[in-house]
């Protein structure tokens, strides 16, 4: 005989037989109940009872038992405790028998009002759907499955998480479908919180970071030019060598001077000088890649490190960037302000073996194409070593 307790109106509990989930036991909840109750396990003696305590089933209704007797009320408790709302559904009819006192609370509504409904007449159109399509999977897979609602209730958004099991009543044949319901509503909440906060720590992280780019940005490159100075340039070139002698590979010096910069300064000033200044700087970090090294020495010279190539291909890149000076027109005070630019190109090994005798040469260079009236590009010569 299975006993289960019974609550009535203003009537003390007693036992009362009842042979729901009857032989459904070992198939629904075996050693664990699920994994929405991590830690609550059920031992399994001579068939597990399960019985559903606090429940309302109509005035004539009994609570539902499972196979072996009468499951300790504790268990129960601590699934309202846990706030883990338990509802079993006729699945033929699609109405509610069972509701617990969780399934209550997380829904907002009265147990007397679950029992003996369907979804339709509890939630919207659009939810009432998504419940019953949740229930046809459910029905459809041995094992259950896990899906997640988002519900409009009487007391806001909510967000559930559910486990759905589909089982047979042993004793009226009836098919029925046990749900187990978590609200999630507040653990998501404060995780959608958690990455709020997280992200905004990550961007202010950005920021300062970029702040910090820029300090150390500033204390390497000209401010006019955007260009390294000279410090950080000739440790640079200092790398380059050290690394183009280990590998036995080439690498170029260019030197860049500015044509009749005073002419311009006696035009246009300080100011518009310096506007000039900065277009060749942005020419400049336009026509070198990340592992070259363009830098400011001083008034209108300018040196350039082009890491791994040879005195063609620099020269090659270098009047590319010549043409582009001389097509270039910098805006300043309404008028127009051409410029154009002397280069020359010295290479490592080919022109020099040494750091100070290759910018020299690449100065020479410089120097020959200015005095040839500007605009040009000259070549460092190549020393010549007999063989022995």
């Amino acid at each position: 005989m299975h006993q289960t307790v019974c609550e009535k109106p203003h009537k003390q509990r007693k036992l009362c037989a009842h042979p729901l989930f009857e032989g459904q036991s070992d198939k629904l909840f075996s050693a664990n109940i699920h994994p929405l109750m991590p830690g609550l396990r059920v031992r399994t003696e001579a068939g597990i009872a399960l019985i559903m305590t606090s429940i309302h089933m109509g005035e004539s209704s009994e609570a539902a038992v499972l196979q072996g007797g009468v499951l300790n009320q504790a268990v129960l408790h601590a699934l309202d405790q846990l706030g883990l709302a338990v509802l079993v559904k006729d699945v033929t009819s699609g109405r509610y028998d069972v509701a617990n006192d969780a399934a209550a609370r997380i829904l907002g509504l009265e147990q007397r009002h679950i029992v003996g409904a369907v979804d339709a007449e509890l939630f919207d159109a659009t939810q009432a759907v998504a419940l019953r399509a949740a229930d046809q999977q459910a029905q459809a897979v041995p094992d259950g499955v896990r899906a997640e609602h988002k519900l409009e209730l009487s007391m806001g958004r909510h967000e559930f998480v559910t486990w759905r099991q589909r089982y047979v009543d042993e004793v009226s044949g009836n098919s029925k479908l046990l749900s187990v319901w978590q609200d999630v509503t507040d653990a998501r909440r404060r995780e959608t919180q958690l990455q709020s906060a997280l992200s905004q720590l990550e961007q202010q992280q950005k920021a300062n970071d970029s702040l910090r780019r820029d300090v150390e940005d500033n204390q390497v490159r000209d401010t006019v030019s955007g260009l390294y100075h000279r410090a950080h340039f000739e440790e640079q070139l200092r790398r380059e060598a050290d690394l183009s002698s280990r590998e036995q590979r080439e690498f170029a010096l260019v030197s860049v001077s500015i044509d009749n910069l005073d002419e311009i300064r006696r035009m246009h000033g300080v100011e518009g000088c310096e506007r000039v200044v900065e277009a060749l700087g942005r020419l400049l970090r336009a026509n070198t890649r990340a592992m070259d090294s363009p830098c400011r020495l001083g008034g209108d010279r300018f040196i350039v490190l082009l890491s791994g190539i040879g005195l063609a291909i620099a020269h090659s890149r270098m009047e590319q960037l010549r043409r582009q000076c001389a097509q270039h027109i910098v805006p300043f005070n309404g008028q127009q302000v051409p410029f154009t630019v002397a280069m020359g190109v010295a290479s490592f090994p080919h022109t020099a073996g040494g750091i100070d005798e290759l910018m020299r040469a690449a100065d020479r260079a410089m120097a020959s194409a200015k005095e040839k009236g500007g605009n040009r590009i000259a070549l460092a010569s190549i020393q010549f070593v007999p063989a022995t």
